[in-house]
């Protein structure tokens, strides 16, 4: 949108300039050099009001995930001239009184994911009662629209399952394990339903206590050693590709570990082939966007979507797309 927004207006600078014998032939390039240097020196590159937006997510504590989902929000804040608050609770009632406070701080704009959208429902709806405008990120398209969110940003969770799905058939599996580190979470249990959608195998959920890795590790090395047969493990989240990869070795198991979502270590496993195939949904993006698409709402009323969710994924990436992918995980922003 951005590539789009630029040659639009290259466009009509240089109609003007042919109807107005006194366009200028550097004043266009002047603005957009001071712009490119006020961004590059981490300044504001709009003139608009210093709003306040909150971003408030269902993260757990160190999850790289939820690490560049806020970096992709915070590149957008400094452009955009906003006062940018992140906070999160991986519980849900904890989560929806971060919503609450943010609210009482009469914030200008929330962003919030919706991983357990009964709990999060009322929050949303006070925030909508106080003319605060949301957008929901990441987890919820099926309940965004009905909670009165502007729009969704994130992947559609069961068409990223089936895609998983369809990638382990290629591969010619036959038996594998979705492992759930998060219990409760609708999107988890989407992205399971998806992959059985499509996966011609046969497919076990596994459920794990993500805050926990020991167990996670433990949990799926349970279920490699008392079935040998499982030849395709698929976690999550990036940060337990790495660790199913630890449970397979201790199993003695020669399962293939897939994953949703990029990390530095899930590149390097990639390219290595320690992981088989990751599912990118852009986090980075989806931050992003978020604040982007509120600035725009609250600058001139746009929105996006037409009322549908704006999809950041899923794209399948292999061992093929690692070399390119690595640098930008390296420096966090996919």
């Amino acid at each position: 949108m951005a590539r789009f927004r630029t040659w639009a207006g290259i466009a009509l600078t240089g109609a003007l300039c042919v109807s107005l014998t006194a366009c200028s032939s550097t004043g266009g390039k002047r603005a957009e050099d001071a712009r490119k240097a006020a961004a590059a020196q981490g300044r504001a590159a709009v003139s608009t009001p210093r709003w306040t937006f909150a971003m408030i997510t269902h993260s757990g504590d160190g999850d790289t995930f939820w690490d560049i989902v806020q970096e992709g929000a915070e590149e957008a804040a400094r452009k955009d001239n906003i006062d940018f608050l992140y906070s999160h609770d991986d519980e849900a009632q904890q989560q929806a009184q971060l919503v609450d406070a943010a609210v009482d701080k009469k914030v200008d704009a929330i962003i919030v994911t919706l991983a357990k959208p009964d709990a999060m429902k009322a929050a949303v709806a006070r925030a909508e009662k106080a003319g605060i405008p949301v957008i929901t990120v990441n987890s919820g398209s099926a309940q965004s629209k009905a909670f009165g969110a502007l729009t969704h940003i994130g992947q559609d969770e069961t068409v990223a399952g089936e895609a998983v799905g369809e990638e382990l058939n290629k591969r010619g599996k036959k038996k594998a394990l979705c492992v759930l580190h998060e219990q409760g979470n609708v999107g988890h249990e989407q992205r399971c339903d998806g992959i059985g959608k499509t996966f011609r195998g046969s497919l076990q959920r596994v459920y794990v206590n993500g805050t926990n890795m020991p167990d996670v590790q433990s949990g799926i090395e349970a279920k490699l050693q008392s079935d040998r047969s499982v030849d395709a493990v698929v976690t999550l989240g990036a940060p337990y590709a790495d660790t199913a990869v630890k449970a397979r070795e201790d199993a003695g198991s020669k399962a293939e570990i897939d994953t949703f979502d990029l990390n530095a270590k899930v590149a390097a496993g990639l390219k290595d082939g320690t992981l088989g195939f990751a599912v990118d949904q852009q986090p980075f993006l989806q931050g992003y966007e978020a604040v982007d698409l509120l600035w725009l709402y609250k600058y001139n009323n746009d929105t996006l979507g037409g009322g549908r969710p704006v999809l950041t994924g899923p794209q399948i990436v292999t061992k093929d797309q690692a070399d390119a992918l690595q640098a930008y995980t390296q420096r966090g922003t996919r």
